[in-house]
């Protein structure tokens, strides 16, 4: 083998090594939040909100008008705010809910009000699906203030999605 054609295979080769390594995932959990929510510890976290899983970041001392009757009724109807949400599939007219927030307190379990104030300190991205919000009249204003909010569609998820060793539908 000559000198030029050991060159051009070690060309090659460093080509294909750049390649695998843009395919390898990274350290991070991609998730899709369709009800409830999660913080992951020593990785990136992404959470995408979707469905029912964006009124939980609604704040619930926002105020919105112009809403059509329809984002009237999604507005009413579903929970504003992390501190209605539902904790229990058990909730016997909200017994349920308040059983668990009190066993969560006896057992010194974050609330979920807290575990979005870690996941904003630890720098968790959250994404809102813009159709979802579209789709049940909640707007921009009415959202929570959180440093990594982003608005997006679902390619967004995706992006991340495929950039994560780890995805959940939770």
């Amino acid at each position: 083998m000559d000198m030029q054609n050991i060159e051009n295979q070690f060309t090659e080769l460093k080509a294909q090594l750049a390649a695998l390594d843009k395919k390898t995932a990274e350290n991070k959990l991609s998730m899709v939040v369709f009800s409830g929510g999660a913080v992951a510890m020593g990785m990136d976290a992404v959470m995408f909100f979707t469905f029912w899983g964006t009124p939980v970041l609604r704040d619930p001392k926002k105020r919105v008008g112009g809403k059509d009757t329809f984002g009237k009724m999604f507005g009413t109807m579903l929970p504003k705010g992390m501190g209605q949400v539902k904790l229990s599939k058990m909730n016997m007219g909200g017994m349920g809910t308040a059983m668990m927030k009190s066993l969560m307190k006896k057992k010194n379990v974050a609330s979920l009000e807290q575990f979005l104030e870690m996941a904003e300190e630890l720098g968790v991205q959250i994404f809102v699906c813009e159709m979802s919000m579209d789709l049940m009249g909640f707007k921009r204003e009415e959202m929570i203030d959180y440093k990594n909010l982003t608005f997006c569609g679902v390619a967004k998820f995706l992006e991340e999605a495929a950039n994560s060793k780890v995805q959940l539908f939770i």
